[in-house]
């Protein structure tokens, strides 16, 4: 399952709408069941004013009882061009990571791979700042 945190953005000279995506999540699944896909999006959503989109899966049942409102769309080439088009290109990023740099992945890993993928993909944008993150980071870390 993979998660963007996108933004509408819009052009006030050229009414033209964009999205910006800055973080993403990841989380292996077992399977496409509704239960286990709730549990993971409630643990990645951090307040119940959020709004989601989704592709039109059955999965995604009960996903309106927790969040402000839920809109599926069907999935189509306008829906995976515009609505869901940070999901994708995370998606195809991480496949062509994987597929450049290891040669097999074990599924018991697969969520370790993800994880140092999705940190990568979030810090992408902190150029010169990096460093300065990762001092700050071990000098508050508490060691637990």
């Amino acid at each position: 399952m993979i998660m963007a945190e996108s933004t509408v953005l819009e052009d006030v000279a050229t009414g033209k709408v964009e999205r910006q995506c800055r973080y993403f999540k990841a989380k292996v699944l077992g399977n496409h069941k509704a239960a286990g896909v709730d549990d993971a999006l409630q643990k990645a959503i951090e307040n119940e004013g959020s709004i989601v989109f989704t592709d039109d899966s059955t999965s995604y049942v009960d996903i309106a009882d927790y969040v402000e409102i839920h809109i599926s769309e069907k999935s189509s080439p306008q829906t995976t061009k515009d609505t869901l088009k940070w999901v994708h290109i995370a998606i195809g990023n991480a496949k062509r990571n994987f597929a450049g740099t290891y040669h097999k992945i074990k599924a018991k890993y697969l969520q370790l791979y993800l994880n140092e993928f999705v940190y990568k993909l979030n810090r992408r944008y902190f150029g010169d700042r990096i460093f300065d993150r990762l001092v700050m980071a071990s000098v508050t870390a508490n060691g637990h």
